[in-house]
């Protein structure tokens, strides 16, 4: 059996091959080096900039032009009103930025290196480096407490008084190349320290930089580092912790913010003052066992050839993008997704970006914020199936906060009750539009989609008491859809002006266009949203006139349509695609993570997604990480198992980095997790009252397990299976219920009580075959 670890024979060259590890709130990339140790660090609050009001004032004003343009099918001209009227002012929102980084410059630059290691161990969350030099066996243990809240870095040499070295903690460019600090000329590079307004030495044995993030109301924040040793001495200089001749050490680093305290540098303080009191061996036990607690509860396992197995990771990659079947790595790939989720968000932080908590850039690509267009969606994908429910509530707590800005900027900029978001949101919850991009900016779904997770948190885990406080959230968002909605010429309920994200059509007349007046996209999230408000107001027995009202506009809100090439429309007329290979395939909506679209039950409009994806791919889809997953995700759906395992392949074979990211390029983490929940869906399906064991394995999966997956109802599953065929199903619900049980075409109902756990084996599997 694979072990469950990510290792290579050499250091991380470039950002995207550093190992990651995070609590949720601190993040950490792992470079490996034997000389000049880089470990970039992150903090989730560490944005630029403070809350901004960006509502559009012209907007309402603005509105109606708008809509009569479109109606009357001049797109250009209410393009060109809207790049003005339904823009942000200022048209951007804030972004992530980096905490800075950890160096550490080793003695003894001149030795020999022999039998180097680095790993990343999927079981423990710690990182590891190892070599020898002149003999001497060198090791680094390098993981992120959440119990604790910070960085733990622990060096041991196997000779004592071995461990010479000096830190220094800092923002900005980095001061030199890799080669051995002795071989500098100790010139710093331009910007070096150019994002500090402190550095310096707190003690002997610690070290302080603080800051503000800038912009107007921003953020301050400090980082602190302090350092243990056995043996040797320890002593400052300037902002430099030396270490010199100890048998060990230990780093523990933190960082704060007034995002969520008054006195940053006193929280740092605090925490590491607490770390330090301790053993390293009882910090590392400590956040193994809360760390396994999590990981734990899921385990998958297919036979792989052993002729991989032990094989650098970056090796099997390569073997991957040649054709070569390496369900061993899949494995691997499906783990390191849940290990993102626990690193990346835990109770407490902020929800992960486009890149998780991991960003090196002062001003990152896309801001490295959220964008609800779908991609902090594909991120919690996972969350609930691969029993992380805890991980998904930073989402929540996020929505929760867009509340009041949504409100304001459905009053201010569409005259409309309830709230909203656009396609993007920060730190602060902002609402406003993002960009002057309009095949993207003029979409009001965001909060709508968000949404549907508080729902699906709800289904997975029962929980009446969460609902309850979820309700009003989802409805003031359908509130706002109920309120902005119109009539179009066929007397449909659609959104105008709206669009197909990020999508371009074309008319008879030759002419192009983004804007338009309902996208198949919008009327699936509608429907979905609605139809959970309906099923919330009959759980909690509440509501029920709003039920009514939602009710008779679901009459009015159109289904998904079949077009003149087979496939379902992207939007509510046939139009053409400008681009009939694009990333997004927003019209699928209803196929996942909607449900409204299924094989058995909808088999039509089943046949037509097919046909779009088909159509997709056969123009050169998927040829981003993200999207490439998502295509995966609806093969599973669409009970396909070789074309998702295909799918899953090509992602990892054409879309992932040596460290296991997934890039669009460059990285985004969507990927990662809409990977992880491919084959997750190919395992398991709950999303039509039944619950499907297998429904989309490839046909070389003949044997292999799953245990602690979850499905809708509250329900735990462990399932095994050989030669294809289910041997034994384990099922313990936290409900009391009767569920439906389906593998291939058999469905079995069982009646099931809370706390109780069924054990379904030769019977089952005689009524299977």
């Amino acid at each position: 059996m694979t072990t469950l670890k990510l290792w290579y024979d050499k250091p991380a060259d470039r950002w995207d091959e550093a190992l990651p590890l995070g609590n949720g709130r601190l993040g950490a990339m792992v470079f490996g080096k034997m000389y000049s140790e880089r470990i970039q660090l992150n903090e989730d609050s560490i944005w630029y900039g403070g809350p901004m009001d960006r509502n559009n004032p012209d907007a309402l004003k603005h509105l109606p032009r708008i809509r009569e343009l479109i109606f009357e099918g001049k797109v250009r001209e209410a393009e060109r009103l809207a790049a003005f009227a339904l823009t942000g002012v200022p048209e951007g929102q804030r972004h992530y930025e980096p905490l800075g980084n950890l160096y550490m410059f080793f003695a003894g630059e001149e030795g020999e290196i022999t039998e180097y290691k680095r790993e990343l161990d999927l079981e423990t969350g710690i990182a590891a480096v190892s070599y020898k030099r002149d003999g001497v066996r060198y090791r680094r243990e390098i993981f992120a407490s959440f119990p604790n809240q910070c960085l733990v870095i622990h060096l041991t040499a196997d000779t004592p008084g071995s461990l010479t070295f000096h830190t220094q903690l800092a923002r900005g460019n980095e001061p030199w190349n890799y080669d051995p600090f002795g071989k500098h000329k100790f010139k710093y590079q331009v910007g070096f320290n150019a994002y500090v307004d402190e550095s310096r030495a707190l003690s002997d044995l610690s070290t302080m930089m603080r800051g503000q993030c800038g912009g107007r109301d921003g953020v301050d924040f400090a980082g602190m580092m302090k350092v243990k040793a056995e043996g040797g001495h320890v002593s400052t200089i300037g902002n430099t912790v030396l270490v010199e001749g100890a048998d060990s050490a230990t780093l523990y680093l933190t960082a704060g913010t007034t995002f969520r305290t008054e006195d940053p540098l006193a929280y740092c303080t605090d925490k590491i003052e607490e770390a330090q009191r301790q053993p390293y061996e009882r910090l590392r036990c400590r956040h193994i066992e809360d760390y396994r607690s999590l990981f734990d509860r899921v385990c998958f396992s297919l036979p792989y050839p052993d002729s991989l197995d032990g094989q650098p990771t970056d090796v099997r990659l390569r073997r991957v993008s040649a054709g070569e079947r390496d369900d061993g790595l899949l494995t691997l790939y499906f783990q390191f997704g849940r290990y993102l989720m626990i690193a990346g968000s835990r109770p407490g932080s902020l929800p992960t970006t486009l890149q998780g908590i991991w960003n090196q850039d002062m001003l990152p690509i896309w801001d490295s914020k959220y964008t609800i267009n779908i991609n902090t969606q594909m991120n919690y994908w996972p969350s609930e199936t691969c029993n992380l429910a805890e991980c998904h509530l930073p989402l929540f707590e996020l929505l929760e906060r867009m509340r009041a800005p949504g409100r304001r900027t459905a009053q201010v900029m569409y005259g409309c009750k309830g709230f909203m978001a656009h396609h993007n949101t920060d730190i602060w919850a902002d609402t406003a539009p993002q960009d002057v991009c309009l095949s993207s900016t003029v979409w009001v779904l965001g909060a709508a989609w968000l949404c549907l997770h508080l729902w699906e948190h709800y289904e997975y885990g029962g929980d009446l008491e969460f609902l309850r406080q979820a309700y009003d959230t989802m409805k003031e968002a359908a509130e706002f859809l109920a309120d902005y909605m119109v009539e179009d010429w066929e007397g449909r309920l659609v959104i105008c002006p709206t669009l197909s994200p990020e999508n371009e059509y074309r008319l008879p007349s030759g002419e192009t266009g983004v804007l338009c007046s309902g996208a198949s996209m919008d009327s699936q999230i509608i429907r979905a949203l609605f139809e959970s408000c309906i099923a919330a107001s009959g759980k909690l027995g509440i509501d029920s006139g709003f039920a009514t009202q939602l009710r008779y506009l679901l009459e009015k809100i159109p289904q998904p349509q079949i077009g003149r090439y087979g496939q379902i429309q992207e939007w509510a007329d046939d139009y053409e695609e400008v681009e009939p290979g694009h990333r997004h395939i927003s019209q699928l909506f209803a196929l996942h993570p909607g449900n409204q679209i299924t094989v058995r039950e909808t088999p039509e409009l089943a046949l037509a997604a097919r046909r779009t994806l088909e159509r997709r791919l056969s123009h050169g889809g998927g040829h981003t990480g993200w999207s490439r997953a998502w295509i995966a995700n609806m093969w599973a759906r669409l009970e396909d198992g070789q074309l998702a395992y295909e799918n899953v392949g090509a992602m990892l074979g054409h879309s992932t980095l040596p460290n296991l990211f997934c890039t669009h390029p460059p990285f985004q983490i969507d990927g990662n997790f809409g990977g992880t929940s491919a084959i997750a869906q190919m395992l398991i399906q709950s999303h039509r009252g039944e619950i499907h064991l297998l429904p989309a394995i490839p046909e070389c999966w003949q044997t292999g397990g799953f245990s602690g997956m979850r499905a809708r109802g509250g329900v735990e599953i462990d399932c095994s299976w050989e030669a294809g065929a289910v041997v034994a199903v384990k099922v313990k619900a936290a409900l009391d219920q009767v569920i439906q049980l389906r593998v291939k075409n058999f469905v079995r109902e069982l009646r099931v009580t809370k706390g109780t756990a069924y054990h379904l084996d030769g019977q089952l599997n005689l009524l299977i075959r």
